[in-house]
């Protein structure tokens, strides 16, 4: 009752959390998934892997390619997307719709 006399809305915890399941499901800013045009498949596929939390280490394993080979994909696609670090790339393959949370 505070809750509502103070003017605020009050839902139940199971609606809560569909509804922030639902809104984490979306793009945030799907105009951003054109700039990952200019990608290739593999870097794609490394920045998908980047934002699943993987090391280099873990990318060349998976990737059957060297960790030199991996950081030079990394500093491409951060190039190529004007991005600054590892942490905007995962935070651009959020929001585009690239990745998911919880896929």
């Amino acid at each position: 009752m505070h809750v509502v006399t103070a003017g605020e809305a009050l839902l139940a915890p199971s609606v809560t959390r569909r509804i922030i399941e639902q809104f984490a499901r979306q793009p945030v800013r799907p105009e951003l998934g054109t700039r990952l045009d200019a990608l290739t498949q593999r870097e794609r596929e490394v920045l998908t892997m980047l934002a699943h939390g993987k090391s280099n280490a873990e990318l060349a394993g998976e990737l059957f390619v060297s960790e030199g080979t991996i950081k030079t994909h990394v500093s491409s696609l951060l190039a190529k997307l004007e991005l600054r670090d590892r942490v905007q790339a995962v935070v651009l393959a959020y929001e585009s719709g690239l990745v998911t949370p919880g896929a």
